[in-house]
């Protein structure tokens, strides 16, 4: 792949990077502000707790996330990027602009989904 266009992925997933690291900032502030609310009614304990869980599952799905991303600036910088991981072939373009951490093609990938990898 072409240096312009690696440059290019590299600033998107930057970029999501940041945007994850700043909605998980968020979520643990707002995790925080929950637990100190002093609330005394049953109702609103139940609801504190309903919107904890909902932000910690929130955060357990942009730590995967940041995971993935993570793991395509490295591939980025071993020369790796754009191919699949299982199969090493490139990756479709398209794929790559719609999922830049995407880490394998759409046939290795659908295999990955029914459990055949």
């Amino acid at each position: 792949m072409e240096q312009k266009k690696m440059k290019s992925f590299r600033e998107k997933l930057l970029q999501k990077k940041q945007e994850i690291l700043v909605a998980y900032t968020k979520s643990k502030s707002y995790g925080r502000e929950a637990d100190e609310e002093g609330s005394q009614d049953i109702a609103d304990k139940a609801s504190n707790s309903y919107t904890k869980e909902f932000l910690f599952s929130l955060s357990n799905t942009e730590r995967d996330m940041l995971q993935l991303v993570d793991e395509a600036l490295v591939r980025i910088d071993d020369r790796r990027f754009g191919t699949c991981v299982v199969c090493e072939e490139e990756l479709d373009r398209k794929r790559l602009e719609a999922v830049p951490w995407a880490k394998r093609c759409i046939s290795c990938q659908e295999k990955q989904e029914q459990g055949l990898l």
